[in-house]
This record gives C-alpha cells, structure tokens and sequence, in this order.
C-alpha cells in the first residue's frame, strides 16, 4: 500500500495566493514529479514537509476531534508567504499527506464510550504507526529532515521509530508541551507516545518544558522521577506563576539536559494561550515564546525532525479563522532559518 498522497504542482499552485510583482515560497519549493519516493531522492532539498490529517489518536486519549484539519490551511499560510532574503524556498520539498483517509473513516462511527469501539480506535492508532514510522524513516534514510504538521501528539510515537531506524539508534526529543504523554500502554492514543517509544527502545533522552502540574497523572509523573538520567521536564507554574526560573531559563535547562543528542523537536499547540486544539488552554504560553522555543531548539541541538501536533483550526469560534494556520507556518519557517543560520556557521 502506498502510504503518502502526493501533492504535485497543481495542489501547490492552488495553495499558493501569488501577487504580481513579489515571490512566494509556493513559486519555489521542490515537488513530488511523479514516484515521490524517487523524487525524494533526486531532490537537493534539506527539508521535508508532511501532514498527516488526523484525530484518531486525540479521540482514543478522549480528547475533542479536530487535530486533522491544521495541515492545509499551515501549507497555505507558509507557501503564501513571501521568498526573499530570509528564506529560500528551494531547500523545501513539499511531500503531501500521509495517507490515513481509510482509518478515518473508520474511526468515524466508533463511539469512544463504549470499550469495545475503544479498543477498536486504539488499534487504528498502532496502524497508523505503520504508515508514519514507514514514511519518517524514508525521508530520514535520504538525509533529510521532516517537518510534520497536523494529528495528534500520537504521532510522536512514528516520528521517533521511523527516526531511529533510519539512523540506526535511538533519538532523543524536546518537547514544548502542556502534558507529557507518557501514560501507560493501554493501546495506542495522543497520551502515551513518548512512553511507548522510551519503553520499545527508540527514545532515549526526553525533556519537556513548560507542563502543566495539574494535567498529568502521577503515573507519568513517577516515571521521570525513577529516571531521572532520561527523563526530565520542568513546569509552566515553576516558570509562569511561582517564578523560580524565566521562560529562557527553562529552555535552556531542556537543551542542556540533551545536549550532544540526535533530537526530535516536538511542539504540542495546546501549550499555547487560546490555540484551537483538542486541549485548549487558557492559561499557556504566548506565540511568540513558542517561536523562541523553536529558534533555540533548532540553533543549539542536533535536530533530526520536527513535528507541531494537535492544532484544530476547525474548533475556532471564529469561521474561516486562519490564525492556526499562520502560527505553524511561522513555526515551520523558524526552525528552517535557525536549521540553516546554523549550517553556515
């Protein structure tokens, strides 16, 4: 099964709002030709960008639905926006979707109340591993890095594997976000991503900034207490509320805990304020300290991929609200600038 619905020049082109007179990102990015696992290596493309348009994994964590609706309108928002000095569009490769159209119709009709239909949604989730981990690893093996936007934090899981198999051992990840997700594996969902792939031996070192204390159960919780050499986070309330450390502080003190490691870059949009997500916040981060998170991450680590999970611009009180979309491509472009200041250094 072909696991990627390519996007060519004609979805490109109709997601691109061209202006007479300017460039945009759109006009340049490398593209899928025909065989996107061939195209991808022909291309001289460093960066990878895939959504995988899905809320599978948030329902099986209980969650609210809507994760799958943040990849289009975050494509539109970073094509349309402008080439120039800044940013050279040509080091991108825009790959598509992954495809998950068939789990998501049959996750439709599961009701998350009954055990049974639980079980069921939980087990479209370890499908879907499949198809990220196959993917990820693919475009990792080509000495590329990803950039995956859209579904829920379950996703971290595929990112991490496909990573560690295409490198050949385990990675490490930072992760700007609300929860840990490192709940126990009771079948695969949003919540236990990071636990599964730290138990199934793909992750190594994980650190989290800015969590919520009062949002993670103590099972997690425990777990970064009994290792405390792999595990660590520090809490929004250290940071925001009892100001025991600043926001850079708390940054630092993530980089410095992986620092030497090969790592992913994860960002859950339910840490920040007022983001439509499956979780959202009304007491998170602002914008553009998650764009500092970014910046940071991407200047000072090693950084294999990067994933922004969990928006839902579908859950928006406001119609036609693009605000979503427009964050993630600033977040997409940041981590491309630092990831190519830091190159030419």
């Amino acid at each position: 099964m072909n696991f990627v619905k390519p996007y060519f020049k004609n979805d490109i082109q109709q997601l691109t709002r061209k202006r007479k007179g300017e460039e945009k990102v759109g006009e340049n990015v490398d593209l899928v030709d025909d065989n996107w696992e061939l195209d991808l290596k022909k291309s001289n493309a460093q960066f990878v960008i895939v959504g995988i348009p899905e809320d599978i994994g948030v329902r099986a964590n209980y969650g609210r639905s809507g994760a799958g609706t943040a990849f289009k309108p975050a494509l539109d928002s970073f094509l349309s926006q402008q080439q120039n000095q800044y940013l050279n569009a040509q080091c991108v490769f825009v790959l598509g979707e992954i495809y998950v159209d068939d789990l998501m119709e049959k996750s439709v009709l599961l009701d998350t109340k009954q055990k049974e239909q639980m079980t069921l949604l939980r087990n479209l989730v370890s499908e879907l591993d499949i198809r990220v981990c196959y993917v990820i690893e693919k475009i990792v093996s080509n000495q590329k890095i990803p950039i995956i936007i859209g579904g829920g934090h379950n996703n971290a899981y595929g990112n991490i594997k496909g990573t560690s198999l295409a490198l050949h051992k385990k990675v490490s990840v930072i992760n700007c976000d609300a929860h840990l997700d490192f709940r126990e594996a009771e079948g695969r969902h949003s919540g236990n991503g990071f636990f599964c792939a730290y138990k199934e031996g793909y992750l190594n070192k994980y650190a989290v900034t800015g969590m919520h204390e009062q949002y993670n159960n103590q099972f997690s919780l425990s777990q970064f207490k009994k290792y405390p050499n792999q595990l660590y986070f520090n809490t929004y309330e250290s940071i925001f509320v009892r100001e025991e450390i600043d926001w850079s502080r708390g940054i630092n003190q993530c980089i410095g805990f992986l620092k030497g490691e090969t790592c992913g870059v994860e960002v859950d949009l339910d840490a920040i304020t007022n983001v439509p997500s499956s979780a959202k916040t009304s007491s998170g981060i602002s914008p553009i300290q998650a764009r500092q998170f970014i910046h940071k991450s991407a200047m000072q680590l090693n950084c294999v991929y990067l994933h922004i999970a969990e928006g839902a611009p579908v859950l928006s009180h406001i119609k036609a609200d693009n605000k979503t979309g427009k964050l993630i491509a600033y977040l997409i472009s940041d981590f491309i600038k630092a990831q190519l200041s830091k190159m030419e250094l």
